[in-house]
């Protein structure tokens, strides 16, 4: 059963730093999702996960397939290329997994400079154009589905970005909660933050690094869930509001 329920949008305007005498400094977007509450029936949160390059954690898909937790997967064109077998297991549970675009090289959609916590930027609109259309080309030939949220790597974008990826008819898929920060934290700290998510939140995390701690603590944050009684949607079970609270539909 698909649970349709409100998806609530703000943005948050972070200054970027160049040189110490700059007088005009470019600016980014680093857009903050959440979906509507599910009250005292069960609060419920929207499980994201980036699967940038590299492996598969399995721990966390294996998991996720015997618990049937629902759960949004952000993929790369270099991800898909490499792990045929995880991305079969996905297609063969529908009912839990919703593919989406997370580009075609894990590019940060940026035009106004050059790096982005150390990954080089696009640094035009038209090559933020061809990493979203890249991305799309790789999960057609994956047969991953048609996408229609886009989260690009660092999930900030220069305003420009914001703008095209409207135009081509898709959405910016922020997040509430960074659950591992990259998959850089320790098990017990992505545990901590994941057990302590509040009814309504879009939790982002990482499931392309098995041989990191992180992993661990996203599987035990999980569960700490489930066992308080959270139900987990995915984001193709929401509906986008222009104004929080208020369904489109």
């Amino acid at each position: 059963m698909r649970f349709i329920t409100t998806v609530l949008v703000t943005c948050s305007i972070a200054l970027a730093a160049t040189a110490a005498n700059a007088g005009n400094h470019p600016h980014f977007v680093e857009p903050q999702l959440y979906i509507a509450k599910g009250g005292a029936a069960a609060p419920q949160v929207a499980l994201t996960l980036d699967a940038c390059s590299g492996q598969t954690d399995q721990r966390i898909l294996s998991f996720l397939v015997e618990n049937k937790i629902a759960a949004t997967i952000f993929v790369t064109g270099r991800w898909l290329k490499r792990n045929a077998a995880s991305v079969a297991i996905m297609k063969a549970h529908p009912e839990l997994f919703e593919l989406e675009n997370h580009g075609l090289n894990h590019v940060p959609a940026i035009d106004n400079q050059p790096l982005m916590f150390g990954l080089k930027t696009a640094g035009s609109l038209p090559a933020i154009r061809s990493e979203i259309e890249g991305g799309v080309n790789a999960m057609q030939i994956a047969t991953a589905g048609k996408p229609v949220w886009y989260r690009d790597a660092t999930a900030r974008y220069s305003d420009d970005a914001v703008k095209l990826i409207h135009e081509m008819g898709y959405r910016v898929a922020g997040y509430s909660l960074n659950a591992d920060m990259g998959a850089s934290l320790l098990a017990g700290q992505v545990e901590q933050r994941i057990s302590a998510a509040k009814d309504g939140d879009v939790i982002i995390a990482h499931i392309n690094q098995p041989s990191r701690a992180a992993g661990a603590g996203v599987v035990k944050g999980i569960l700490a869930l489930k066992q308080k009684g959270f139900r987990f949607v995915r984001l193709n079970d929401v509906i986008e509001s222009e104004k929080p609270g208020t369904p489109n539909a």
